[in-house]
């Protein structure tokens, strides 16, 4: 698509012999008009818009020139833009650019508007009713040009779709009936000591016990839901069934696996039963199985080496990716024959459970937690956070992903060290890929920098995890011992780079 566009965007501009052209493509789910590409001047030729800041510029349908137009149908020849009503600033205000004169024009298929090409700034006078009579020529074609663009990215969107489903069918299946009996016949002890402190160890619990330990935190939550019939809350075997099959669907990767997820379902277990019911019993089974569910699948790679490496996920998601490929795993498990746990929940039970789900697993992705805890500290510094707004509600859920996906980081000084050491096999598996493919990797990634792994870590907790934890118990209280566990682990690893450094001071000096 981006292709066509361009092409279309420079033949309309030595048509009429413009100084820039924009082709703005109609967005009728949203009533917008968006473009990813423009003519940025000064000999640059086309760019695309920044994708670290700005996805695609765009603006309401009813706003601007090319909005005029695109609700119209009508051509319009502007001699000054800026004395024009109609003319959208904000355009301009983003590209850094003057508009003077303006020729904008409908692109058509099957009657239907699909977008408009604006030509900026005739280099020589203004735009005339022959550039307009060119124009409308060229414009039948590059309707059908663009209708064949976004039919084969269609085409391509839904191979690539199918290669990440052959790719996943291929290494993962379901767990077999014999999995089920054998776990449903070890029993659900009725009590767990010490299940619900955040110092337990996820990491001592046996292999075989940990989907044990799984269903019975699934049943103290499901327990808080109301039905007609208490044995209507779960069904056993469901609930057996789909723990095994999500253990299944983790790949053997250094620390994204079956038991990290473990480990973090265990800690958001701690934190709904430490807060007592602060959030609502669906609410609380949505963040269990999110914290469950949320690295289905990983690869042991992060979605930026996903991007660089043109994988199929990165061609379907471009944001977020291996998260938002997390959250269609869950739903492809729960969509199993009997895997369903949400089977005896009403619809709209069920609809508001799967919303939360995928909001909760999005937000482990790391990207987007310094927007949310910036926007939560605000709510919190000027006490104006309230649990009955929906949208305070949802902040303090991500946040409290992100403090359990991290949950490491508050264990016990032995149980950290390791688990950080397993961490960085991962990081330095994936800056071996980079080198073999030319690319330099961060420090973090490179196994030769591996001395920097104390100062790292002391960057880590002081940048991510104690602004996580001090901001959760300053909402939640009795979250505050994962402040002192990250707190009394930083201790220890600022005491290994001043250690650390000192040797390499005396080395120097030698």
């Amino acid at each position: 698509m981006d292709t066509v566009i361009m092409k279309i965007m420079n033949f309309a501009q030595r048509l009429t012999n413009a100084d820039r052209a924009s082709l703005f493509l109609v967005d009728y789910k949203t009533n917008e008009l968006y473009a990813r590409i423009f003519d940025v001047g000064d000999g640059q030729g086309l760019q695309k818009v920044d994708g670290t800041v700005h996805k695609e510029i765009r603006f309401p349908m009813d706003k601007g020139i090319a909005g005029h137009v695109a609700s119209t149908g009508e051509t319009t020849n502007i001699l000054d833009a800026y004395k024009d009503d109609r003319f959208n600033r904000d355009v301009d205000r983003q590209t850094g650019y003057t508009t003077k004169t303006i020729l904008c024009m409908p692109i058509y298929i099957r009657g239907c508007i699909i977008g408009v090409v604006q030509m900026v700034n005739k280099l020589n006078g203004v735009f005339t009713k022959s550039d307009e009579e060119a124009f409308e020529t060229f414009a039948v074609y590059c309707g059908l040009a663009l209708h064949h663009a976004k039919l084969y990215d269609k085409i391509r969107r839904s191979e690539q779709k199918n290669k990440v489903a052959l790719e996943v069918l291929s290494y993962h299946a379901r767990c077999s009936e014999e999995e089920v009996t054998e776990c449903i016949n070890m029993q659900t002890p009725e009590k767990i000591p010490g299940l619900t402190t955040f110092e337990f160890s996820p990491w001592s619990v046996e292999d075989t016990r940990k989907p044990v330990y799984v269903l019975y935190m699934f049943k103290d939550l499901f327990k808080t839901i109301s039905t007609k019939r208490h044995e209507e809350r779960f069904d056993l075997e469901y609930l057996m069934r789909f723990t095994l099959t999500v253990r299944k669907n983790y790949r053997n990767v250094p620390y994204h696996n079956w038991i990290h997820a473990f480990s973090v379902a265990h800690s958001m277990y701690t934190l709904i039963k430490s807060t007592n019911n602060t959030f609502t019993p669906l609410e609380s089974l949505s963040l269990f199985v999110a914290c469950l569910c949320h690295d289905l699948d990983h690869r042991g790679k992060t979605n930026s080496f996903m991007v660089k490496s043109d994988t199929p996920l990165a061609a379907i998601y471009s944001t977020s990716t291996m998260e938002h490929h997390h959250f269609n795993q869950t739903v492809t498990i729960l969509q199993h024959e009997g895997h369903n746990i949400f089977n005896h929940l009403t619809s709209q039970e069920y609809k508001e459970v799967l919303g939360n789900i995928k909001k909760f697993i999005l937000a482990t992705d790391l990207a987007l937690f310094f927007g949310n805890k910036a926007r939560l500290k605000e709510l919190a510094d000027k006490k104006e956070f309230v649990w009955n707004k929906e949208e305070h509600r949802d902040l303090i859920m991500a946040v409290a992903m992100t403090g359990c996906d991290l949950c490491a980081s508050i264990k016990p000084w032995e149980i950290q060290l390791a688990t950080v050491h397993v961490i960085f096999e991962e990081f330095y598996a994936q800056g071996d890929e980079e080198k073999e493919q030319g690319i330099e990797p961060i420090a973090m990634m490179d196994r030769d920098k591996a001395d920097q792994l104390p100062q790292s870590q002391v960057g880590f907790i002081v940048g991510i995890c104690l602004p996580c934890y001090e901001l959760l118990a300053n909402i939640l209280p009795e979250t505050h011992p994962m402040v002192m566990g990250a707190s009394s682990n930083l201790k220890k690893w600022k005491e290994l780079a001043e250690k650390q450094g000192a040797e390499k001071e005396t080395q120097s000096e030698a």
